[in-house]
Order: C-alpha cells, then sequence, then structure tokens
C-alpha cells in the first residue's frame, strides 16, 4: 500500500513538472522568436542603414533564384510563427501540425531552449561584428567591407549557421511535421543562398575572398 502511495505521488510530481515545463514553453517560444528576429535582422538592419544610408534588404521581386530564396525564406518565417502561435495558446488547431508525440519530453524540450539560447548569443556576436557590412542577400551595387575577424575567423557563415541552430532549437521544443519540414527546407535554402553568396564574394574580393575560402570552413 506504502509502495502504491509513494508511486501515485511521483506519478503526480512528475505530471505536475511536465504541465509547468509546457506553460513554460508556450510563453518562451514565442517570445524568443520575437527577439530573434528583432536581433537577428531588425536591429543589424536599422543599424546598418543608419550607417550606410541604403536598405540593406536586398532580396526583390524577381524571378531570380536569388529572390526566389528570399520568398521562400518568408514563407518559412510565417509558418514557424503561425506554429508557434497555435503551440502558445494551445489551440485545436496545433494538432494539425501532426505533432511529433514521442519527442515530448523534457530533456528534448530543453536541449532546444538551451539550443536557442546559444543561437541568440552566437547571432548577436556575430551581427556585431559584421557592422555596417550586413545585408539580407546579395548586394550587387555595395557588398561592404569583407569580415574575417572574430565569428568570421571560425565560420564564413556564422549568421546562416545561427539561423540553423535557431530553428532546430525550436523543432525540439514544437516537435512536428510542419517544424521538421521548416528545418529540412531552410538547411536546403540556406545551402543553395551560400553557394550563391560564395560566388559573388569570389568575383568582389577575388584572390583575398580565395584565400578565405581555403582557410576557413563555410559553417563550422
Amino acid at each position: 500500500m506504502q509502495f502504491s502511495c509513494t508511486a501515485l505521488q511521483n506519478s503526480f510530481v512528475g505530471t505536475k513538472a511536465m504541465e509547468m515545463d509546457m506553460t513554460f514553453l508556450r510563453y518562451f517560444a514565442p517570445l524568443f522568436f520575437i527577439v530573434y528576429l528583432a536581433a537577428a535582422f531588425v536591429w543589424p538592419s536599422v543599424r546598418a542603414y543608419q550607417k550606410t544610408g541604403k536598405n540593406p534588404v536586398t532580396f526583390g521581386g524577381t524571378d531570380s533564384a536569388h529572390d526566389f530564396i528570399g520568398a521562400s525564406f518568408k514563407v518559412l518565417l510565417l509558418l514557424v510563427a503561425g506554429t508557434l502561435a497555435l503551440f502558445a495558446t494551445g489551440s485545436g488547431i496545433y494538432s494539425y501540425v501532426l505533432p511529433a508525440y514521442y519527442l515530448e519530453h523534457p530533456i528534448v524540450h530543453w536541449i532546444g531552449v538551451g539550443l536557442c539560447l546559444i543561437s541568440l548569443s552566437w547571432t548577436m556576436v556575430a551581427q556585431w561584428q559584421m557592422g555596417a557590412s550586413w545585408r539580407i542577400g546579395i548586394d550587387e551595387h555595395d557588398a561592404g567591407a569583407l569580415v574575417t575577424i572574430g565569428l568570421f575567423a571560425r565560420s564564413r557563415n556564422p549568421i546562416f549557421l545561427g539561423m540553423q541552430v535557431t530553428l532546430l532549437g525550436l523543432f525540439l521544443i514544437t516537435p512536428s511535421a510542419l517544424t521538421g519540414v521548416v528545418l529540412i527546407s531552410s538547411w536546403l535554402l540556406i545551402q543553395i543562398q551560400a553557394r550563391l553568396e560564395e560566388s559573388f564574394l569570389e568575383r568582389q574580393y577575388g584572390d583575398a575572398y580565395k584565400v578565405y575560402q581555403e582557410q576557413v570552413p563555410r559553417f563550422l
């Protein structure tokens, strides 16, 4: 009888802990996403504009591969935002994103939280080091100075790397078929965009960029 009561008590405590974790995650995930967008895109873009007087967002509405990638990223960000909104509200519609319940475990969730926080710090440092050279896309008219210091001495694309780690973290917090598709799709788009940018930077900076390519890996 005593064993049975202890087991029930442990089960109750475990259930309460799970509920507390989910409550925290429902607040954390959407708030983190907003902060990340502000820190990774909005603030650096405003800062670059103030320093250069030019809009750092170079994606347009043409039929080029470059602009198609830009439009695709916008769709993926909207899908993430929508998923996190459903997750935060506890809406029954969330079931339509096909949650991966076998990954719904506190350890998995907290790994996701840790990755998100690490990626936010990493991205903010990379943005600060990039300064006025920050661009969203390829600027054919003014590429800015080639940045090779700090995190850029370890990775040629630290911001892309930070984005991928962020999406992995959010996937672990809200594991589902939809967030899995977003994670894989973003990885493919980043692989393509990184190579497009490398071709442009090689033309722009010549041998200096070729040496940089040889010394520093694309991502990590």
